[in-house]
């Protein structure tokens, strides 16, 4: 790659980046939360209209608004490619988490906000600030792209509803690519260019614990009497051993990272551990974040303090989240966890389980033409080497992407790293983090343009 060119994009960007800060300011005023008993659905819709139009006036020829079956929009554009160059598609979401308590925002989260060089605002990372990146990288082509690209922002990514899967399936001419970038993933850390290449999955249950009949006073009869909560801590408290770990029986608990490392006081300070309280487990943060199961306690139904009587508890609830890393396959996971529950449970207790609907892991193929492109890029970009990470969550449309498009390479990436704080209270985006991804993005565009010429 020319220094000339690398040089040329990246003043294109830095003189761009005013209007980026604008464009994100009005993009986060819409409070896009896909979700009509918390906001008006007007709301997301204006919202898919000003990304649709911010599309058309970087580049993109054509693009419309397409109405999934969860009722969301899916904004689609594209330039297609001339004279059989590759096409590119480009992911982004325009939804967004709700604020949550109001009172621990530093500043309105529907308002663009600079602090310490921080952009605050909801959405100004997950994944408003990757639009903006898609939009600068875009506009850095010129009027020369040389490659075909189709852009695809959702409307309901963060409601977990399936409208572009669907969409996916029952149109997948709209979205064939060469190379698909989902930008919803983010660096390492600040200024070190990190591809995500696995997901893990998720097989969620809710299990439910009975002992009684109905309450009976604890005075009169405590002791023999079964305590359903108690049976439900006891059984609980079984999918972890005494270092912490994940334990799950049957499901493999020593798989290993070979990736980036995630050093423990980076992840102490990412996850807001407080002073004092050590970590979970005995495996390296790496491999218990990205290579092994992961059992979290979403929930519990039972007495609330406030108001509780001196009665034992009849029945019991709670609600589980297991992710399931790439190896492990999400049904089996899930058939292990409600076998494991049924083979604990104390007392001879009743337990009924429910299953939720499962997720599959990802895991991205990394050895082809477009990954070797965009590293370089991504090296060139930032001045420093590029790692490979894992993410603890989940985004089911890349295991249906890879599935109906399986020669196409797809790369995650995006600038929501660890200090963005996405879906929580001052969510932020490190402008430098936009510029320096735009830059890459745009010369892995203008490569790929130029290598098939």
């Amino acid at each position: 790659m020319s220094a000339k060119r690398e040089s040329a994009v990246r003043s294109s960007v830095a003189a761009d980046m005013p209007r980026a800060r604008r464009e994100l300011s009005e993009l986060i005023a819409f409070r896009s939360v896909a979700d009509e008993r918390q906001y008006p659905r007007e709301e997301c819709v204006a919202a898919a209209e000003w990304v649709r139009g911010a599309f058309l006036d970087a580049g993109i020829e054509s693009a419309e608004l397409i109405e999934t079956i969860d009722g969301s929009y899916a904004v689609v554009g594209q330039r297609k490619a001339v004279g059989g160059a590759p096409t590119v598609l480009l992911y982004s979401h325009y939804d967004v988490q709700p604020p949550g308590d109001r009172d621990l925002w530093a500043s309105e989260p529907f308002e663009l906000t600079e602090r310490d060089g921080r952009w605050y605002g909801r959405g100004s990372a997950d994944c408003k600030g990757n639009v903006a990146m898609h939009l600068l990288a875009l506009r850095a082509l010129g009027s020369d792209w040389g490659v075909g690209v189709t852009v695809v922002s959702e409307g309901s990514e963060e409601m977990g509803t399936g409208g572009l899967e669907d969409l996916v399936e029952k149109r997948p001419e709209l979205f064939a690519a060469d190379v698909i970038i989902i930008a919803d993933t983010g660096n390492a850390a600040v200024g070190k260019p990190t591809v995500t290449t696995t997901l893990r999955g998720i097989a969620n249950v809710v299990v439910r614990v009975d002992t009684l009949a109905g309450e009976v006073h604890s005075g009169m009869y405590g002791g023999p009497a079964p305590d359903a909560l108690a049976a439900l801590i006891a059984l609980l408290a079984t999918f972890r051993d005494e270092h912490g770990n994940t334990v799950v029986d049957d499901l493999p608990a020593d798989q290993a990272w070979n990736g980036v490392d995630y050093a423990p006081e980076r992840f102490r300070a990412d996850a807001g551990v407080l002073d004092g309280v050590d970590l979970a487990g005995s495996a390296s943060v790496a491999d218990a974040v990205w290579a092994r199961p992961a059992l979290t306690i979403l929930g519990i139904d039972c007495p609330p303090v406030v108001g509780s009587a001196a009665a034992i508890s009849p029945t019991a609830s709670a609600r589980l989240n297991l992710r399931v890393p790439p190896g492990i396959d999400a049904q089996v996971a899930q058939d292990a966890l409600v076998a494991h529950l049924h083979a604990h449970v104390p007392w001879n207790a009743r337990v009924s389980v429910e299953r939720e609907a499962i997720g599959s892991p990802f895991r991205a193929r990394t050895e082809g033409p477009g990954y070797a492109a965009l590293g370089d890029a991504l090296e060139e970009a930032f001045g420093a080497p590029v790692g490979s990470a894992g993410q603890g969550g989940s985004i089911p449309l890349c295991n249906v992407l890879a599935q109906t498009f399986p020669n196409a390479e797809i790369v995650l990436m995006g600038v929501e790293e660890p200090q963005c704080r996405i879906h929580a209270p001052n969510e932020s985006v490190d402008p430098s983090e936009i510029e320096n991804l735009a830059v890459a993005e745009a010369l892995f565009l203008q490569t790929l343009g130029a290598s098939d010429r």
